[in-house]
């Protein structure tokens, strides 16, 4: 594989972190073409994703959810769609590597940044991964942990998170919500593009993106943990039950990027189902943020520039001081937005670096891989993690924030 560097290099740096952020039903579930490696693909090992921390080989499988009862609030002439890929402990075995995204998926997030031409769109869909396509569900019941993207996001953006969670024991749920990211491929061979992207600019409009979202987690729930009897069911909810029946039900979380935290604060607001929820560098475009979780933890996660106590754009000061069970605000030095995605690691293994993010990748996926993991298993397992106590002298670059 051929990297770019150079001037070419900070250009193509823009594609990975200066993507803008713009600021229960009856499912058809239907599984999606999963993308795998090709021979082609085998024989090219430049790029990979770190590989996950925990004991589980990591299965994958997608997801295509609708919701009958709802109208998608982009197009209101057709029912609420989502894409879900399914990130699970697995058994050991000979399923083929998954690849990070459609190629057509990776053209239009080039596209995007008028980049065409300048990276191949093959070098990004062919990013390797650590789940393996179909593999069979390990024994026994886990955790789950949803995931929110940010706005113009592909669910693909948290993929690294993903397998790491669920190397290490959770159910992982990485939703794309219709109509809100650059490019996202669903059945039938449609494209669906981020039409939401023209029509949302003031603070109440995406305090309405993260409600909407909320209402799609909400609804992932439903079908992920209420399936119990295997008669009766349609083809749709057999291939749902598998998840049913890993997933306990009393131990879930929402882990959001960006609008995706905003997300993750609106889904605790509606359901009491989800006990604790994670924000990554995202504001929560709410009059009063951090209200009406009921004593559930939650914790905030982003960039020192941009989060920290005396930061004028950032709404945390007031979520601060409304959530009332345990809580954490954590900024991170030499971070910025995308820090806590998979572009930073991504574009320092493509040999680039962000001269406006000192911070590097592999350290920006050291720190978001930790933390939330030290939150989720303290919360939903009720294990001691130290990391989340206070400031330490191998993670300096963490402040720990009260006011």
């Amino acid at each position: 594989m051929n990297l770019i560097r150079g001037a070419t290099a900070v250009t193509v740096l823009g594609l990975f972190l200066t993507l803008a952020d713009q600021g229960p039903g009856v499912a058809v579930a239907a599984p999606a073409h999963t993308p795998v490696f090709s021979a082609r693909d085998s024989a090219d090992q430049g790029i990979s994703l770190p590989r996950p921390a925990g004991r589980y080989t990591v299965g994958r499988q997608t997801l295509h959810l609708t919701d009958h009862r709802r109208r998608d609030p982009w197009v209101p002439s057709a029912h609420r769609e989502l894409m879900v890929s399914m990130h699970y402990p697995a058994r050991a075995g000979r399923s083929a590597p998954v690849a990070y995204m459609t190629e057509e998926e990776a053209r239009l997030l080039l596209e995007a940044r008028g980049l065409a031409g300048v990276v191949p769109a093959a070098t990004v869909s062919g990013v390797r991964t650590h789940a393996r396509a179909d593999a069979r569900p390990a024994q026994g019941r886990f955790p789950l942990v949803l995931l929110s993207p940010g706005f113009s996001m592909p669910r693909t953006t948290l993929t690294t998170l993903a397998n790491d969670l669920a190397s290490r024991g959770y159910v992982v749920a990485a939703v794309d919500h219709a109509y809100e990211s650059v490019g996202t491929s669903f059945p039938g061979g449609r494209m669906l593009t981020c039409l939401a992207c023209e029509r949302v600019a003031t603070d109440e409009e995406r305090a309405q993106v993260a409600v909407d979202r909320a209402r799609d987690l909400s609804f992932v729930i439903d079908q992920l943990s209420t399936l119990r009897a295997p008669s009766g069911m349609s083809h749709g909810q057999e291939i749902l039950l598998p998840y049913a029946r890993m997933v306990d039900s009393r131990r879930i979380a929402v882990v959001g990027h960006s609008i995706g935290g905003a997300a993750a604060a609106a889904v605790m607001l509606r359901d009491e189902r989800v006990r604790a929820g994670v924000n990554l560098d995202g504001n929560f475009f709410v009059p009063s943020p951090g209200t009406g979780l009921g004593g559930r933890p939650f914790m905030m996660i982003g960039a020192s520039a941009t989060h920290s106590p005396g930061s004028p754009e950032s709404d945390w000061r007031k979520a601060w001081a409304h959530i009332d069970g345990w809580k954490r605000w954590l900024t991170v030095a030499g971070a910025e937005h995308f820090t806590f995605t998979d572009l930073p690691v991504l574009a320092q293994r493509l040999g680039l670096a962000d001269p406006a993010a000192p911070i590097s990748g592999e350290r920006s996926w050291q720190l978001t891989r930790d933390c939330p993991a030290a939150f989720l298993d303290r919360h939903l397992r009720g294990l001691a993690r130290p990391l989340l106590d206070g400031p330490s002298a191998d993670r300096p670059e963490i402040a720990f924030h009260e006011v």
